[in-house]
Order: C-alpha cells, then sequence, then structure tokens
C-alpha cells in the first residue's frame, strides 16, 4: 500500500508538471498549426479586446498598474474600445468607459494645474484624452463629452508657439518647450473632429485650418513625404530635427487630413494623405518585407510607448483608406492581419510587438494596437 500511495502521488506530481509545461507552450508560442486569412474580423477583434480589458481596473478606471503604464496609453486604450464598439455595434464595454472618463477628469496628482478634464503636464497626453471625448460624444449623444473636448481644445491651444517656429504647439508645458509633430497633430484633429461634430461650426474649421497651414509649411513632412519627430527652434530659426518617423506620427496626420476632407471637400487634403501614406508603405525601415515595423523593434529599444504606434497608424490608416473609391489600402491592412494573427498571437488572443512574429513583448502597448489593427478591417 504504502508503494502503491507512493506511485499514486509520483502520477500527480508528473501529471502537475505536464500540465504546466502544456500550458506554458500554450501561452508563450504563436499558433501557427492551422495558418487562417483575414476572415472572421469582427470575432477576432472580440477575442484581443477580451484580453485587453483583463488589464483593465474598475477602481482606478485605467488599464495596467498607474505607476508603470503611461496615463495616456489608458486613454489610447479607451479610444480602441470605442472604436471597437463604434464599428460592431456592440456597448459591452461602455459602462467601463463611462467609469473611465468620470474617474480620469479628476486634477493629475502629478500636474494639479492643470485642474482635471484631463488637461495634463503635455499637450499631446491631453489630445489622446480629448479624442476619446469626441468618439464617445458621437456614441451616446451626451453633451458632457464634447465640452471636455472644447475645453481641452482651448487648453492646447493655449500653449501654442509664439517664437520663430511663426505657430504651432508646443509639448512639454512646465518648460513649454518642443514644437513637435504628434502635438500638433492631436490638435489638428481634435479640432476638427469638433468642427464635424457641430452643425454649422466655423469657429473649429477656422483653428483646424491655422494648424494645418502651420503643419504643412513647418518642414515636419520630409522629402520623402515622412514626418519627422518634430522642430529645432532656435532664436532665428526653426527646421526640422530629423527625428524618428514614428509610425504613429504618420497615422494621425492622415486622420486630421482625412476630417479635413470630410468638412470641406477638398481633395487636396486627400493627395497629401495618400503621399503619407504611400511613404509609411514604400519605406523600407517602416514596411519591412510587406509589415508595418516600429524602427525601434529591430533594434530592441521600444520604450513602454512605442508598441503602440502601429495601432495608431493602421487606425487612421483604415479611416483614409473609408473615403477612397475602391479602398486601395485594404490589401495592406488585411495582409497586417493575417501575419500578427498568424505569427504574433497566442491561444489566449495576446498579441506581441513583432506583427511577422515572433512572439515576444507582450504588453499593453502592443494589445491595444491588435485590437485596433483587428479594427480597422471592419
Amino acid at each position: 500500500m504504502p508503494n502503491s500511495q507512493h506511485f499514486r502521488a509520483l502520477q500527480r506530481m508528473l501529471l502537475v508538471v505536464v500540465l504546466i509545461l502544456f500550458s506554458y507552450q500554450v501561452q508563450a508560442s504563436p499558433n501557427t498549426t492551422h495558418p487562417e486569412d483575414a476572415s472572421r474580423p469582427a470575432e477576432k477583434a472580440g477575442n484581443a479586446l477580451e484580453s485587453l480589458m483583463t488589464w483593465y481596473n474598475s477602481t482606478t478606471g485605467r488599464w495596467g498598474n498607474d505607476s508603470v503604464v503611461p496615463w495616456w496609453l489608458s486613454g489610447n486604450a479607451l479610444q480602441a474600445t470605442l472604436d471597437y464598439m463604434d464599428k460592431t455595434g456592440s456597448r459591452e464595454y461602455m459602462s467601463d468607459a463611462k467609469s473611465t472618463i468620470a474617474i480620469q477628469r479628476a486634477p493629475l496628482t502629478w500636474w494639479p494645474e492643470g485642474d482635471g478634464d484631463f488637461r495634463a503636464d503635455s499637450t499631446d497626453d491631453t489630445g489622446w484624452w480629448a479624442l476619446a471625448n469626441v468618439k464617445m460624444y458621437s456614441l451616446t449623444g451626451d453633451e458632457q463629452y464634447l465640452t471636455i473636448a472644447k475645453e481641452d481644445e482651448a487648453y492646447m491651444y493655449s500653449y501654442r508657439d509664439n517664437g520663430s517656429c511663426g505657430g504651432g504647439i508646443l509639448w512639454d508645458i512646465p518648460t513649454k518647450t518642443y514644437n513637435n509633430a504628434i502635438s500638433n497633430e492631436l490638435y489638428l484633429l481634435l479640432a476638427i473632429s469638433i468642427h464635424n461634430s457641430i452643425p454649422g461650426d466655423t469657429y473649429y474649421l477656422g483653428q483646424a485650418t491655422r494648424e494645418w497651414n502651420f503643419f504643412k509649411n513647418s518642414g515636419m513632412i520630409n522629402n520623402a513625404s515622412l514626418v519627422n519627430d518634430g522642430l529645432t527652434e532656435t532664436n532665428t530659426s526653426c527646421i526640422n530635427n530629423n527625428g524618428i518617423t514614428w509610425t504613429y506620427n504618420q497615422g494621425v496626420i492622415l486622420g486630421g487630413l482625412t476630417e479635413l476632407y470630410k468638412a470641406t471637400g477638398e481633395y487636396g487634403f486627400i493627395l497629401t494623405a495618400r503621399s503619407i501614406a504611400d511613404a509609411v508603405i514604400a519605406s523600407p525601415l517602416l514596411t519591412q518585407n510587406g509589415t508595418l515595423t516600429e524602427t525601434c523593434e529591430s533594434d530592441g529599444t521600444c520604450d513602454l510607448n512605442a508598441p503602440a504606434y502601429k495601432g495608431i497608424f493602421v487606425r487612421y490608416l483604415s479611416q483614409l483608406n473609408s473615403v477612397l473609391p475602391n479602398r486601395p489600402y485594404s490589401s495592406f491592412l488585411n495582409a497586417q492581419v493575417v501575419s500578427m494573427y498568424n505569427l504574433d498571437r497566442n491561444s489566449t488572443n495576446f498579441y506581441g510587438l513583432h506583427w511577422a512574429g515572433p512572439l515576444e513583448d507582450v504588453d499593453i502597448g502592443t494589445q491595444i494596437s491588435a485590437v485596433s489593427l483587428l479594427t480597422a478591417v471592419l
């Protein structure tokens, strides 16, 4: 009997070890046994969002650990969630979305000077949350969200650059420095999105037009039709800093130009947007072997922010694609889905940094990007 009990105990121990190893293999390995095409995008997007929501903290209204995950990423996660609900008609996560805004609109502990409503210590952080509020307004019709977005537009505009650059939005509020691409692009997209939400508006259209005139003449769009990170400003000059061409800097401007086209019908906005989108797809740095790639992926230097950038690009590429005849970017977007789904996903629908594989570096940013890509093809 003792030997029999010992043998059964040993069997149980071995079974536990086998199950642990099997579980680890399933969660750590990409699902490539049965490669899939781009079909069932709504189901795939829903599964990816369900996995993203495992990081959601209903007490804080944020995704992930507050002390680790940058605040703006929760604004971007909210945007991705709202985009999914907009495309699918689902309202499964609407209560979470409302709760997130209600909690996070309080004054920020690290920047009480902003007095809440997403007025942060950098204009880009404010912009992400403001855009999510515009989307909330479009989904709910609740004026409080549009009011927040208007307040945030005014806050961002109050930090315009009065120096040698001759306009634009400054990025860092405490030091009032750095006229960069993302803050200007977000401001443009916010202003024109508010305009498109208000019948008969002229003020926000004027703000957006002024911002675009500055941006297109600033030099931030380089000779290759790609957007560099920002401007180098001195007392007498303001020039392109030749900074990294992050994918999100290529994406947000597509959104702004698409919304300008919707507002005005001027096809020149589309032509500019297409030149940027085509430059990304043709770039050997940003599209490697057909797969959208962040420049920091190859050398492993991506921080906690960068994994979210590709999702932002495809979000706005999809918006551009939706207003074009024959949907010229659908094949590119679908190719990203096929690659990511087959080579960069585990069995629990978590996605990594490298859409061409191998699966690694799964975090909130990579998951937001996955949700945004899968939503982009709906």
